[in-house]
């Protein structure tokens, strides 16, 4: 079944930043937003925010849309990390986000006028992930998928929970394929330091899953 992938997130307990903080993360968001557009130019990426705190996007090539996510999670994540300090925090931003693959009547560039099934999953489960605590989640029309890799995305977020400022930012520069001493050079580090982030961010394991999605995706759904 050819499908697309439609992914649905908002931004977790917005209400309680602190004031201007919103708007920095809004701001960090649409960034991020167009990184993709311009790392995927094939691949018919496309995003919009509503309600304020709340996005959603579309992509036509599904075997992205778990790497995507990631990227946009890490780019919130590490927001702060030149603003405040260079040193290790605690994310003080972070997403939630729903991925829904299916059919779906989707018209680029006019996401609130598309509709199908694959914006009903990504809706419907992110709805359902605000009850369940989790962070990222998938749904299709397959039970066996959607079962597998509800435990598989449960341990991602084990994962990226324990994320610093700094883990993100290495992870963020991975996903766009930089190599440690490109990502060191950026940063203006090591690449020893990068190599010690890359190890704490879990970047062996996330490709592991990464390269588990694509294939399943790439079975099912191209």
């Amino acid at each position: 079944m050819k499908g697309i992938a439609i992914l649905s997130g908002d931004l977790i307990n917005s209400s309680k930043y602190p004031k201007g903080t919103l708007i920095e993360v809004i701001a960090a968001i649409k960034t991020v937003f167009l990184s993709l557009e311009t790392q995927y130019p094939q691949s018919g990426i496309s995003f919009s925010i509503y309600r304020g705190d709340s996005f959603q996007g579309a992509i036509e090539q599904p075997e992205l849309a778990l790497a995507v996510a990631l990227q946009l999670k890490a780019g919130v994540n590490m927001y702060t990390a030149e603003k405040l300090s260079k040193k290790a925090k605690s994310p003080v931003a972070d997403l939630r986000i729903a991925i829904g693959i299916g059919e779906a009547d989707y018209q680029k560039g006019s996401l609130a006028e598309s509709n199908g099934p694959a914006f009903q999953y990504s809706g419907r489960t992110l709805d359902a992930m605000k009850a369940e605590g989790v962070k990222m989640a998938l749904t299709t029309a397959y039970p066996d998928i959607n079962d597998e890799f509800k435990v598989s995305l449960k341990l991602l977020d084990s994962i990226t929970n324990r994320w610093s400022t700094a883990s993100a930012e290495v992870v963020f520069y991975l996903l766009k394929g930089l190599t440690e001493q490109q990502i060191a050079n950026e940063l203006d580090r090591s690449q020893a330091a990068i190599h010690l982030r890359k190890k704490a961010a879990g970047w062996d394991e996330i490709q592991l899953l990464l390269q588990r999605y694509q294939q399943v995706t790439k079975k099912y759904f191209s």
